[in-house]
């Protein structure tokens, strides 16, 4: 079965849109969302509605948290705090019940999935280095561990290897950002797993970045949430 894994889409719906479209072309059969389906960009709404279409599994993430109030925005930066303000204004009341009922962590299909780590999926912590993951594979079980949060896609061994990934072996896999990028590719991403293989690959789909930065600047956001979708950061 082939299983796509994606997260962070942030409001992107071009970004969203045409992954989906590559979803499709790839013969996916199931599609799980890490979380922060909402936050920077100008389509809450659209995105929150094609999630609960086409995703299997979804989960909450730290902007879809501080949407419905369960973060607080002091835990935000400035844009963050801007967005989810302006988001909190034009989410309708059957989208905000819909996120605040999603779950922090899950295990479908032999897999741990959560937005941030599996040590504390609800404190929203990062997983940036060696020790923080290593410190996360004891706690889950399953051979592989799929995150998003920092928007950079990454492949942990727990032998230490980075992006060297062995089927079978135990991995944490950040899968990246379909909306929001962070490692200076624009292109939306996402994880693809063969789980007859236990092939695991990142994908990435180019959008117009344009159409989304257009939208930003359109309904008010900070120019500075338009400018980072072209630089990928």
């Amino acid at each position: 079965m082939l299983i796509a894994v994606l997260s962070d889409i942030h409001g992107n719906l071009e970004a969203f849109k045409e992954v989906l479209k590559k979803v499709e072309d790839l013969k996916v059969e199931t599609v799980y969302c890490l979380g922060d389906t909402v936050g920077y960009g100008p389509f809450p709404n659209e995105c929150v509605d094609l999630v609960r279409e086409h995703c299997t599994v979804v989960l909450k993430g730290n902007h879809d948290s501080g949407l419905v109030g369960d973060t607080p925005l002091d835990d935000f930066n400035h844009y963050g705090v801007s967005a989810i303000q302006w988001s909190k204004g034009v989410v309708t009341k059957e989208n905000c019940a819909y996120l605040q009922s999603l779950p922090y962590s899950a295990e479908p299909n032999g897999l741990t999935l959560v937005h941030s780590s599996p040590e504390r999926p609800d404190a929203w912590s990062y997983i940036l280095t060696m020790r923080a993951a290593q410190e996360n594979f004891a706690a889950f079980k399953t051979t592989l561990c799929f995150i998003g949060h920092t928007h950079v896609p990454i492949i942990i061994g727990e032998d230490g290897a980075i992006n060297k990934y062995k089927p079978g072996a135990r991995h944490i896999i950040n899968v990246g950002s379909v909306g929001q990028p962070r490692d200076g590719n624009p292109d939306a991403a996402f994880g693809l797993l063969d789980t007859t293989t236990g092939d695991y690959s990142l994908i990435r789909v180019h959008y117009e970045v344009q159409v989304t930065a257009r939208a930003v600047r359109d309904v008010g956001l900070p120019e500075f949430l338009a400018q980072r979708l072209f630089q990928g950061s």
